[in-house]
């Protein structure tokens, strides 16, 4: 990856997707000072017609986004949470932009730092593209072709690439770290994961636990519990770059730009090594 200035008319659509990662890192980067803005006011959250939480931060975060793609971008369609949720028509074509703008509002609350700022680039159904920025932490993940973290505090600008760490999940143990979320449990997994030989296990909130697994420092995230695509594109793209897999419940990879399912996913489950996916977990 090269980190030189972007052009006023960036494709999206055509640029390769380490060049697609990079302008997508710039643009969660910038909401970074908004976000920790309303953080340090501690920002009090209202609840949106779904009954989900949202506060400034999220559409502070989003306007901000929004506004970088629409300038420095060619056209291409946007689907951001905020404004899906306050009535905007769900548009996608072949290539389309995900943005969660505050992924983890719960932990964001909270005050425990774990939430991220998420935005991605779907391509053919699949996230070919994304950044996970975890401001309060100041973290930087970006893959496309290759994946890489590094360092990024708040108001800065993407450092220089001798700065960024490659990632890779690490290669298949006998003994998983399983990634679970840290405000969404149920059920179902649960049921999953008791039939795996866990030898540890980390809570995590928002798309950290994507992250967690491309660092080579888990092995599995399963979720059954509802998601919608803007929740996993970014730290999905991020995996993926980093050699691991996300598959649907029901076999085969984790499908986006599902309008007619209001772009909600099912279950789903991340593994580090694709091998891992493979195995016969009978205990």
């Amino acid at each position: 990856m090269k980190t030189g200035q972007m052009a006023q008319t960036f494709d999206l659509a055509r640029e390769s997707r380490d060049a697609v990662a990079l302008f997508l890192a710039r643009a969660a980067l910038a909401a970074g000072p908004a976000v920790m803005e309303e953080y340090r006011r501690c920002a009090a959250a209202r609840a949106k017609r779904d009954g989900s939480p949202v506060t400034a931060a999220d559409e502070r975060a989003e306007a901000i986004i929004r506004d970088r793609l629409t300038r420095l971008a060619k056209r291409i369609p946007i689907v951001a949470e905020e404004a899906t949720a306050a009535g905007q028509a769900i548009e996608i074509g072949e290539c389309f932009v995900l943005v969660d703008p505050l992924d983890g509002t719960k932990e964001f609350v909270a005050r425990n730092g774990e939430f991220t700022i998420n935005v991605a680039l779907v391509a053919g159904g699949a996230p070919i593209a994304g950044a996970v920025y975890a401001p309060a932490l100041e973290r930087l993940w970006f893959g496309g072709e290759a994946a890489y973290a590094c360092a990024a505090p708040v108001g800065a600008d993407l450092p220089d690439a001798a700065a960024w760490r490659p990632l890779r999940v690490r290669s298949a143990p006998e003994s998983l770290i399983a990634l679970t979320s840290r405000s969404h449990g149920d059920p179902a997994t649960e049921a999953f994961l008791e039939r795996l030989p866990l030898g540890g296990r980390r809570s995590a909130g928002s798309s950290l636990k994507f992250c967690v697994i491309a660092e080579g420092e888990g092995d599995v995230y399963p979720r059954f519990a509802p998601t919608m695509e803007w929740d996993t594109a970014a730290g999905d793209a991020v995996l993926r770059a980093a050699g691991g897999v996300v598959l649907a419940a029901e076999g085969g990879p984790l499908i986006y730009g599902k309008v007619g399912a209001g772009l909600r996913n099912g279950g789903f489950v991340a593994w580090g090594d694709p091998r891992l996916a493979t195995r016969r977990w009978d205990r």
